[in-house]
């Protein structure tokens, strides 16, 4: 735990000069407001406020003022940053002016259901998995969807063109105190993977946030764009954000198989609230119009609500390791905001213990389908209780106005397949 006197100390033999205090927005952006260090006694005193529209990006109407509360454990220098008159950032929460945490922040819902765990005796460490794209710039510095190189899975350069930018990402998450498991070239030209040691959920959220801003300014000084976006090519893969997930009761994994080489009833139920839920958790996990072409495009991607213990296309996939025995959620994206992620995927999880939802015998709303687009996605969001309830009434009705308006914008554009296709023959 890392203490007042603690980061003025680090400020003052770093040559620390900035500080971002930052936070995500409802949709996974990652806002900020820079001060100096001489502010940070006002920092401390949580005096540093901001209009409450910025945490829903200026599309949804909120008036009220609301104030950063820094989590000092989250401090950290940003080492791709200038070495004199260093920058760091400090992770906040957002709360009102009385301290109390505003309930519609993604890092206050997912703290909600960290609680709810807790009183329940369970603990879950996360593993995420995330891919992502390096591309070219043109010579506007603008990004662009064109790549050079022809690298596949697991390739090495000459034909990795991205390899000195990932392992620079990687080296620097390390120096930023990041547990990187391991790091490879993806299936598509110029797609890459890094993976995460398992944290526990609230860090590893945090840590997701940081990691894509600091792949984004990496890629960069290497003249490339690093894109999350989950299927920016229609003949490449789509990009995916797998969570992996420990459970733990006390000091044992619930998802290590017993003496008798049986899965215990609460793994199980955590995943058959998992394969009840999946449909509703989508408008979050998957919270993009461009979400849905990954679903339908192969790949590797999920497309069926279904679990195993291989595949590579399962929605679910049980991972049999003793004493590291987990599952693979391989349906969220890079574009999701990694505390509503986890948030929903914890509630469904604990509802399927507490109604012992069997998941071979699991209702999955009368489709053995993930929603096909944002639309659906939507609409069966709306109909899941737990997914609601974990979000809130007042953040659900802000996230369905939002996303509502971003699908009816999808719908009214007129693509150049559409031209291409109906213009000569109607």
């Amino acid at each position: 735990m890392k203490t007042k006197e603690d980061i003025v100390k680090i400020i003052e033999e770093e040559d620390v000069e900035f500080i971002r205090l930052q936070f995500a927005d409802a949709f996974g952006n990652i806002k900020n407001i820079a001060v100096t260090t001489g502010q940070m006694g006002r920092v401390m005193d949580n005096q540093y406020s901001f209009e409450g529209s910025a945490l829903f990006d200026g599309m949804y109407p909120f008036e009220d003022e609301l104030y950063l509360y820094p989590d000092l454990d989250t401090f950290v220098i940003l080492p791709w940053r200038p070495q004199q008159r260093k920058v760091a950032k400090i992770i906040c929460d957002v709360c009102y002016e009385d301290g109390r945490l505003f309930e519609m922040s993604p890092r206050t819902i997912l703290k909600r259901m960290v609680a709810l765990a807790d009183a329940q005796g369970y603990k879950f460490l996360v593993a995420p998995e995330c891919e992502f794209y390096l591309f070219h710039t043109d010579d506007n510095g603008t990004p662009t969807t064109i790549s050079h190189e022809k690298a596949g899975y697991l390739d090495v350069g000459p034909f990795d063109f991205g390899e000195n930018a990932r392992r620079d990402i990687v080296l620097t998450l390390e120096d930023m105190g990041f547990d990187i498991e391991s790091s490879c070239h993806e299936l598509s030209p110029a797609q890459h993977e890094i993976d995460f040691s398992q944290g526990e959920s609230l860090q590893t959220a945090d840590d997701l946030m940081t990691f894509k801003l600091a792949v984004r300014s990496i890629a960069k000084r290497f003249g490339l764009y690093a894109t999350f976006m989950p299927k920016p090519k229609m003949d490449s893969a789509g990009s995916g954000m797998h969570l992996n997930i420990s459970m733990y009761h006390g000091s044992q994994n619930l998802f290590d198989e017993n003496e008798e080489g049986v899965m215990v009833d609460e793994a199980r139920f955590f995943i058959g609230g998992i394969l009840a839920h999946a449909a509703g958790m989508c408008a979050i996990t998957n919270p993009i119009v461009n979400s849905y072409k990954r679903f339908s495009s192969g790949f590797q991607a999920p497309s069926k609500i279904n679990y195993d213990n291989k595949g590579e296309t399962v929605l679910v996939k049980y991972r049999k390791r003793r004493g590291e025995s987990k599952i693979e959620l391989r349906f969220p994206d890079t574009s999701a905001n990694p505390y509503l992620a986890i948030a929903v995927t914890i509630a469904a999880g604990l509802d399927g213990i507490a109604n012992k939802i069997n998941p071979d015998k699991v209702d999955v709303r009368h489709t053995k389908q993930l929603p096909a687009n944002l639309d659906v996605a939507i609409k069966a969001m709306l109909k899941d209780d737990v997914v609601c309830k974990c979000l809130g009434k007042n953040f659900i009705e802000m996230y369905t106005q939002v996303k509502e308006q971003e699908w009816n914008d999808y719908m009214r554009q007129v693509s150049d397949w559409e031209i291409e296709r109906y213009l000569t023959k109607m």
